[in-house]
């Protein structure tokens, strides 16, 4: 049979230095074989790109983050060679390794994926003891070293043709943990009766080199991969329960002090992460179909029972963090150097949650900034329709700076509208809102409190329970459609209409909002509210789910405005 034709594709995302000892090890093989090698910039990085360019290989540049999966389906789409083979931006491939894949692949035409041994090599350090047995970042060698069938192969050395992906369908772009992102599309691949090879000459060596190859570096990256693990195995249901999480730790926690080598800090740190996944984490959402349902977040929201005591000691915990970091204060002084703004306040108010308007009342006040508050009874009429009513003027246009909308059975900490406000300032935000707590009501994993930072940027905000829009995003967004409904997918078009603005969007984690009064949809019929946003968004471009996500983590609140 003849041999396949071959392009080579690295995702990569602001990494430069890793790219460039990558590309400088695979431009001599792909010359040989006539290879096209494409760079998936997935970010943008101008250093990325410049990267590519010195070595003749071609950027597919993402404008903003969308993953790794997504970043494969870019590479497929911009190729049509037979044979695509995937490489991370942190390998060096063997002498012979694209030949070995791609004379497979010939050998083998019913093979559907194909990749070889993935081996870890820590640069500027000496071997530690059970490196091999128990290595610190990705490796797989099957036993024995010899071609064959196998069930697994990582995405740092994974070659798929063209006709597979046609077969059981591209990778899914929902999935934008850093673990187990390839697992799903292989697993579809044999579940459908397709073969994976394992090709003994194709390796690769995975690198760690300067600071992200000390032990301390490699034993946080386990931290983060044991959650992303914790993950996967949620969305393939798999997952053990958090009591033998708790028993794994304990049993890494004896083997670190019995061997006390980093390789056991390592396997310890990665267990330590699972176990804080399946205590603080959220179940992830399912896969989404493009068009039915990729504008819901797949998740219920929905926080009780015991997890329930966990994530409000977890919340407890980060407000000490946000205390202890002087971020308030710095939000403070920010706040006294912000130009007096006139800001909208509106609160769809009903009478049962009357005494949780009136303590609201409070941290939307300001000395600094005219605040026009105004709770409205719905009276049975729709949200929306009040809002309009209360905010825009007899123009339909809002006659001030901002518009902060708030729901009614929300809670809020003094001092609240001031360094909100500052913040969306400084950092030049036309949609922002504020993180939810831990412990709440809360469907998308974005708008969930990230621990590390102080405000993100986005790519999305949503329509409750707090945004603040801007006068130039209320110009555009306002009013609302008449075909709203109650709202679900509305807040995902103004994410496409943000991004086609150029507006920045933004989530505030250092000002937390608890919204514990009840998950949203359980007020009203779901499907009714489901069939109302296909049909809104029918017509409209709206951001699907893969694509909503932090572009931009600050553990430090912007400069002052000049």
């Amino acid at each position: 049979m003849p041999s396949p034709s071959v392009a080579v594709a690295i995702p990569t995302t602001g990494r430069p230095a890793y790219l460039d000892h990558a590309l400088a090890s695979v431009m001599p093989q792909a010359r040989e074989l006539g290879a096209e090698v494409l760079v998936v910039d997935d970010g943008p990085s101008a250093g990325t790109r410049a990267v590519a360019a010195r070595h003749g290989a071609r950027c597919v540049t993402h404008p903003r983050r969308r993953g790794l999966n997504a970043s494969r389906n870019a590479a497929i789409a911009a190729t049509d060679a037979d044979l695509v083979c995937f490489l991370d931006d942190d390998v060096e491939v063997v002498p012979g390794w694209l030949h070995a894949l791609q004379a497979a692949a010939a050998a083998h035409p019913d093979a559907d994926a194909l990749g070889g041994p993935v081996r870890v090599r820590l640069e500027g350090r000496p071997p530690a003891p059970g490196d091999a047995r128990l290595p610190p970042i990705s490796a797989l060698v099957r036993e024995p070293d010899e071609d064959g069938p196998i069930d697994r192969l990582w995405g740092a050395n994974l070659a798929v043709r063209r006709s597979a992906v046609a077969r059981f369908g591209p990778f899914d772009p929902s999935h934008t943990m850093p673990s187990g992102d390839e697992e799903e599309w292989l697993r579809a691949v044999l579940a459908g009766g397709g073969h994976v090879r394992y090709v003994a000459a194709a390796g690769v060596w995975h690198r760690r080199a300067g600071r992200d190859a000390t032990t301390r570096a490699l034993s946080r990256a386990q931290w983060h991969r044991g959650h992303a693990a914790r993950q996967a195995d949620l969305r393939a249901g798999r997952a053990p329960g958090a009591a033998r999480e708790a028993v794994a730790v304990a049993r890494n926690v004896a083997g670190l002090l019995r061997h006390r080598d980093p390789a056991h800090r390592w396997t310890t740190a990665h267990a330590a992460g699972r176990l804080h996944e399946a205590l603080t984490g959220y179940a992830p959402a399912g896969p989404a179909t493009p068009g039915q349902d990729d504008f819901l977040a797949g998740t219920s929201g929905h926080v009780a029972g015991r997890r329930a005591h966990v994530l409000r000691a977890h919340d407890a915990l980060l407000d000490a963090r946000v205390r202890r970091s002087g971020v308030l204060e710095r939000l403070d002084a920010l706040a006294a150097a912000t130009p007096r703004q006139h800001v909208r306040v509106v609160i769809a108010a009903r009478p049962q949650h009357a005494a949780t308007v009136d303590a609201l009342r409070g941290p939307l006040s300001s000395l600094r900034h005219a605040v026009d508050l105004r709770a409205e009874d719905p009276a049975g009429r729709p949200r929306f329709a009040v809002i309009e009513d209360a905010a825009l003027d007899a123009d339909g246009r809002l006659d001030a700076d901002w518009l902060l909308v708030v729901d009614d059975d929300v809670a809020l900490d003094d001092g609240f509208l001031d360094r909100f406000l500052a913040l969306a300032v400084a950092a030049e935000l036309d949609l922002a809102q504020p993180a939810h707590r831990r412990h709440g009501h809360a469907a998308w994993p974005v708008t969930r409190r990230d621990p590390g930072s102080a405000w993100r940027q986005t790519t999305f905000v949503e329509i409750g329970p707090v945004t603040l829009l801007s006068r130039r995003a209320a110009d555009v967004l306002l009013p609302f459609p008449a075909d709203a409904g109650m709202g679900w997918g509305l807040d995902a078009h103004w994410a496409a209409v943000a991004a086609e603005r150029g507006w920045r969007l933004g989530i505030v984690d250092a000002l937390p909002v608890a919204h514990l009064d009840a998950p949203a949809g359980t007020a009203y019929d779901r499907g009714d509210a489901v069939a109302a946003a296909r049909a809104l968004l029918a017509e409209r471009p709206y951001l699907p789910r893969w694509e909503i996500r932090t572009v931009a983590r600050h553990d430090d609140v912007p400069a002052p405005p000049r």
